[in-house]
C-alpha cells in the first residue's frame, strides 16, 4: 500500500544561535550550559500571561504561534510535543518550596505547571486546540516519539494538519546535575571547539522547534518526511542490517542519500557510533550542528529545522559542514542522532 505523503509546510524554533540562514552572526559561549537566545515573546503572548510563563513554555507557545502563522493555520488537527525533561524551572520552583514551607501550605501553581506535558497543553489552551494532544517523554529519542505518533495519525487520514514539536529547557540548579555523572565536561569549552574536545562529557542547552505537518504539498513546503525510526540499544555490528533495512523499507539505496546530518556532540565514548554511521555512506556529505546549540533530549527537531531548511533553500551554511564537498542538488537527507550509546533515532527527508 502506498504511503500517504507527509509535508512540513511550517516551521520556527529558538535556540543558542542565530538563523543560520538569515544571519551570518555566530553566538559563541565560554561554558557548558547554554540557555536559547531572548525572543521578543510579547509579540504572540500577551505579556500578564508571560510572567507566569517558564521558559519551555514560552518557547513552544512562540514557535507554535510561528509556525501556524507562515500556513496561515488558526489551530492543527492534533498537537505533539516531545520533551526529556519538561518543565524543570517550575519542578525547581516546588521542590524548592516543599524545603522551604517544611511540607506545609504549598502553593499549587508550580506543581501544576512542572508536569511535562505543561507546553503541550499550554498551547492547546492559547489556541483554542479541542483536538487530539500527545507529550511523549523518552530521553534522547522524545521529538522521534512525537513525530512517530504525528505520521502515523497523517497517513492513516485520522487527521489532516498536526503541529509538531521538541523543546527543553535548562534550570538553574537541576541541570547541573549533569556533571555529576559526566554528561557534562569537566572544564568549561568554546561550543564553536567543541567537535575538538578529546574528552568525555558534552555541553548542554534550551531550545525549541515546532513544525506544522500536512498531507498537501503547497508552494512554501519545505519538505518531505519519508521515514522515522526508533531503537533503543543493539550492538555496533548490527547497524549496517538496520541501515539496509531502513533504507530498503523507503525504496532507496545509499546512493540516494545526498546529506548525513550527525548529533557529534565531543563526547569521545560515543562519538564513535556516528564514525561508524559515516562509513557506512563512504564519500557522503556530513553536518554537524550541537557545536552551535549545544545537546538535549529533544535536539534533533533542531536538526530537522536544518533539514527542511537545507532541502528548500538548497543552501548549507559553512559552520555546519564538517569537510569542504562539492556543490551537488540535494534530494534525500538522512539525520541520525543517538546519546550515551542508546535511543538512536533516524529521521529521512526528502526534496
Amino acid at each position: 500500500m502506498t504511503k500517504q505523503s507527509i509535508y512540513i509546510n511550517g516551521l520556527a524554533s529558538v535556540s543558542p544561535q542565530e538563523d543560520l540562514f538569515q544571519s551570518s552572526e555566530l553566538k559563541s559561549y565560554f561554558q557548558n550550559i547554554l540557555p536559547a537566545l531572548e525572543e521578543d515573546y510579547r509579540q504572540f503572548i500577551k505579556p500578564i500571561l508571560l510572567r507566569r510563563m517558564s521558559k519551555a513554555v514560552k518557547m513552544g507557545l512562540l514557535c507554535s504561534k510561528k509556525a501556524l502563522s507562515e500556513v496561515r493555520l488558526e489551530f492543527p488537527d492534533a498537537i505533539f510535543v516531545g520533551t526529556g525533561q519538561g518543565c524543570m524551572q517550575d519542578t525547581e520552583k516546588f521542590l524548592e518550596q516543599i524545603i522551604d514551607q517544611k511540607e506545609q501550605l504549598l502553593s499549587p501553581t508550580s506543581f501544576i505547571q512542572s508536569t511535562h506535558n505543561t507546553v503541550g497543553g499550554q498551547i492547546a489552551l492559547d489556541l483554542k486546540c479541542t483536538g487530539y494532544n500527545m507529550t511523549y517523554t523518552q530521553d534522547a529519542v522524545s521529538f522521534e516519539s512525537a513525530l512517530s505518533d504525528a505520521l502515523l495519525q497523517l497517513e492513516q487520514a485520522e487527521i489532516n494538519s498536526a503541529l509538531v514539536g521538541g523543546v527543553e529547557e535548562i534550570a538553574r540548579t537541576s541541570t547541573g546535575f549533569q556533571y555529576f555523572d559526566g554528561q557534562l565536561k569537566t572544564k568549561q569549552i568554546h561550543n564553536l571547539r567543541l567537535l575538538e574536545e578529546d574528552s568525555p562529557g558534552t555541553i548542554t542547552s534550551e531550545s525549541a522547534a515546532f513544525f506544522v505537518l500536512e498531507n498537501t504539498r503547497t508552494p512554501k513546503t519545505y519538505a518531505q518526511i519519508k521515514e522515522v525510526q526508533l531503537l533503543n540499544q543493539f550492538p555496533k555490528s548490527d547497524l549496517p542490517g538496520i541501515l539496509a533495512e531502513f533504507l530498503r523499507a523507503n525504496q532507496l539505496q545509499k546512493e540516494d542519500i545526498d546529506l548525513l546530518i550527525l548529533g557529534k556532540n565531543g563526547d569521545n565514548r560515543f562519538d564513535h557510533w556516528y564514525n561508524a554511521f559515516s562509513e557506512e555512506f563512504p564519500g557522503k556529505r556530513s553536518l554537524a550542528y550541537k557545536h552551535l546549540v549545544g545537546d538535549n533530549n529533544s535536539v534533533s527537531s533542531y536538526a530537522m529545522l536544518l533539514a527542511a531548511k537545507i532541502l528548500k533553500f538548497q543552501e548549507i551554511p559553512e559552520v555546519l559542514k564538517m569537510a569542504e564537498d562539492a556543490e551537488k542538488p540535494i534530494e534525500h537527507i538522512l539525520i541520525y542522532n543517538q546519546y550515551l550509546g542508546r535511543n538512536h533515532g533516524l529521521i529521512l527527508l526528502q526534496r
